[in-house]
């Protein structure tokens, strides 16, 4: 033992980290790129979240282009003639499943006692999803990023109010205040002739409102870390405005739990929309997943496919967007290993 020489012990030594060479291939190869362009590359070598995004780019193509697909396919929302396309005594479609086979003028079926075709429903009701979900996850990031750079920058009396205003949201619960706005919305506007209309800004409204308050404490939390750094020090000491060190000394540093936060939410208020709907206290008018499950239940037994439809869609929309959503955050996190 007294032959032996040991040497200073390095921080890389007490961690698991793997030391990169700077002259290895991998660093060269990562050598001149921004974190982002890293995180991308990291994103594009995983299968799996190649494939969910994808399948949701599919479906956003399918919101897209819903009127161009029900042309194509020859449906629309219209209801058609029960008498002349259901049976008098069940009410279950003579043309196509359950009792018949594919039929090409709609290829999805026809729905029980209406008769409305169910692919036209499935592509409006995608569309009313992403639409109700998409414009809540802008209100509710807008409004959680302006708030968490505001309390985390400003501190003091400020970060009190904000903070105190964070926590009172949050001691509200969302579905009871859902069923409180919904009566007032649908007996105030029911006979509005955009009352479909009013019934997304409404629950795009309730949605984001309840919503942003993770965001707000996860920026806080970042800025509060942030606002002692040498380069926001540096900015003040120069005399630079504000708004200024919160826009372009701030903001490019929390593009990563920005993407990451608004990746996890959208899927999350995808299935809120449908779930309000089903029910009874979101969209309750017009095409929508939520409303073509709450119909399809009492045909189960019968007509199952009536049902899966709309549960094949919201499933594989929010599955992919979860997923995608991990690879995002697990491709800006420089210590996983994913």
């Amino acid at each position: 033992m007294s032959g032996m020489t040991t040497g200073p012990e390095t921080l890389g030594a007490l961690t698991d980290e793997t030391v990169v060479d700077s002259n290895s291939t991998k660093a060269k190869a990562i050598s001149g790129k921004s974190p982002m362009r890293i995180a991308l590359g990291r994103l594009l070598k995983d299968k799996i979240a190649v494939l969910c995004a994808i399948i949701a780019f599919s479906f956003i193509l399918i919101a897209v282009l819903a009127g161009v697909i029900t042309d194509l396919f020859n449906v629309s929302l219209a209801a058609n003639r029960p008498s002349e396309l259901l049976s008098f005594t069940t009410g279950l479609p003579k043309t196509g499943p359950p009792n018949n086979g594919f039929d090409p003028a709609h290829p999805f079926g026809l729905a029980p006692r209406t008769a409305d075709d169910n692919l036209a429903y499935w592509v409006y009701g995608c569309r009313t999803s992403l639409i109700i979900a998409g414009g809540a996850t802008l209100v509710a990031a807008s409004v959680g990023i302006v708030t968490g750079l505001v309390a985390g920058f400003l501190g003091g009396a400020v970060d009190r109010v904000l903070s105190f205003l964070i926590d009172l949201f949050l001691t509200v619960p969302f579905l009871l205040a859902a069923l409180a706005l919904a009566p007032i919305i649908n007996e105030r506007f029911a006979t509005d002739p955009n009352y479909f209309t009013i019934q997304r800004w409404t629950l795009i409204a309730v949605l984001a409102g309840f919503g942003w308050m993770g965001v707000a404490r996860l920026i806080r939390g970042e800025v509060l870390s942030l606002r002692e750094r040498e380069f926001v020090q540096a900015a003040r000491v120069l005399g630079m405005p504000t708004s200024r060190i919160l826009i372009k000394e701030l903001m490019p540093n929390l593009a990563a739990p920005i993407v990451v936060s608004v990746s996890l939410m959208l899927p999350a208020f995808v299935a809120a929309e449908a779930g309000l709907a089903f029910l009874g206290i979101g969209v309750t008018s017009g095409a929508s997943w939520g409303q073509t499950i709450t119909k399809a239940v009492p045909f189960f037994d019968n007509y199952p496919l009536f049902l899966y439809l709309p549960m094949i869609g919201i499933t594989l929309l929010v599955l992919s967007l979860n997923l995608l959503g991990d690879a995002i955050r697990d491709a800006l996190d420089p210590k996983t290993r994913r």
